[in-house]
């Protein structure tokens, strides 16, 4: 398909913020289903390289040895929808099943017995997805008192379908990433080819932990609105949007909006990712044994990684440090942790603990790694004195303060 990529992008002459692209390569996830000798059904996965036209009813097929699907324009054209060049675009057609339903979808001369497909736009950077749905023609038979995929006709080497884009959903927060306490609107629009009596739009949220939940239910027939989040008045110019007013750690999950227009269902998915970047600060603590302490501060998630490191100041790399220890994660009111680690720092009489120490963080909400530096020169006088000369020294002088002040007494 490379051949078929590099014609692609010479096409890509988007004018008024359409794309004017006459087709796109697109890999077509394929299902073969049957019943076994025990009437069991069974499918097989097969995977297709195929091609997207785009074009009028009329049009004739640019590629005579491919797979093609060839979408007619309509006011629905989910070309509509696409930002960017053509290479940032990923491209998938699967089919769709109806399953039993035997209701005809009601515009452009639809039957019972339509053949369904969806192709999804994904952009490479995750900034938007798009699913059409494509009524094929001509309509099949479907069998009786059996779900729509025992029909499915087999595509071959060189199938030609015309289909028609009849309903396009789509979202431009794919994934997100937010903080703790935050505001957040998770984007959710649609279009369909007709007037829409019969429509229902549902959100739903399947946390990472815990049960799936009902968030937002409107149906247009009943005029009935359950839960919040979406503006009701919206929903008759497509957008579906939801507004999280207040992000916590059960705020995470995978969220669904579902906009449900018979006999067709369909659902897009957005990641809601809670992150809070530590605050990284590194002290001395004087003791007896003084210790270089690392901080990472108020940070979520809970995984991270704290390594602490000292310069030679002889122009070698930093050292890593191999007796570092960490106190208990400590966790917040608002739901963030904090963890320290640190080193204690143990002076011999061959080489001094004074220099350059540093403390990398590694950490999900850091694009890279943290290093934070700091000098150790306020506890310097302390090693000099704390050699194995120093302490008897300094015991030395203890004993003879002792026997003054007892005798002075």
């Amino acid at each position: 398909m490379k051949i078929f990529t590099i014609l692609c992008l010479i096409l890509n002459t988007g004018v008024g913020g359409f794309l004017q692209v006459q087709w796109l390569p697109c890999l077509l996830k394929d299902e073969h289903v049957w019943k076994n000798n025990d009437g069991h059904t069974e499918t097989k996965y097969i995977h297709k390289d195929v091609v997207l036209q785009f074009g009028n009813s009329g049009d004739s097929f640019l590629f005579p040895d491919r797979i093609t699907f060839m979408v007619a324009a309509s006011k629905v054209d989910m070309r509509k929808y696409v930002e960017g060049p053509v290479d940032q675009l990923r491209c998938e057609i699967h089919r769709y099943s109806k399953g039993m339903s035997r209701v005809r979808w009601p515009s452009l001369g639809g039957t019972e017995h339509d053949i369904w497909f969806t192709c999804t736009l994904r952009h490479i950077a995750g900034l938007f997805n798009i699913t059409s749905y494509l009524r094929i023609t001509p309509a099949t038979t479907m069998s009786p008192h059996q779900p729509d995929f025992h029909s499915w006709v087999t595509l071959a080497g060189k199938d030609k379908l015309r289909a028609s884009a009849v309903m396009v959903l789509m979202t431009r927060s794919p994934s997100v990433l937010v903080g703790l306490q935050g505001k957040q609107t998770l984007h959710c629009e649609f279009a369909v080819d007709h007037k829409v009596p019969d429509l229902t739009v549902e959100w739903h949220l399947d946390p990472f932990r815990g049960r799936r939940t009902r968030l937002f239910r409107y149906s247009r027939r009943s005029g009935q609105t359950e839960g919040s989040g979406v503006a009701v008045n919206g929903i008759a110019r497509g957008s579906a949007s939801l507004t999280v007013p207040l992000t916590g750690r059960s705020s995470e999950g995978t969220y669904w909006c579902s906009v449900q227009v018979p006999p067709l269902n369909g659902s897009l998915a957005i990641g809601l990712h809670i992150m809070v970047p530590p605050s990284v600060s590194m002290t001395i603590e004087q003791s007896l044994i003084p210790r270089v302490v690392c901080k990472a501060d108020r940070y979520y998630p809970l995984d991270v990684d704290i390594e602490l490191f000292k310069e030679t100041g002889s122009g070698e790399l930093p050292k890593k440090l191999g007796n570092v220890s960490h106190y208990k994660h400590t966790e917040h009111s608002e739901g963030t942790f904090s963890l320290s680690a640190f080193v204690r720092l143990r002076p011999s009489p061959l080489e001094s603990e004074c220099g350059i120490y540093s403390c990398r963080v590694k950490h999900v909400s850091l694009p890279g790694l943290y290093i934070h530096k700091s000098k150790t020169d306020p506890g310097c006088w302390t090693w000099i004195h704390l050699t194995s000369p120093g302490l008897i020294c300094l015991f030395a002088v203890i004993i003879i303060f002792i026997a003054v002040a007892r005798r002075c007494y």
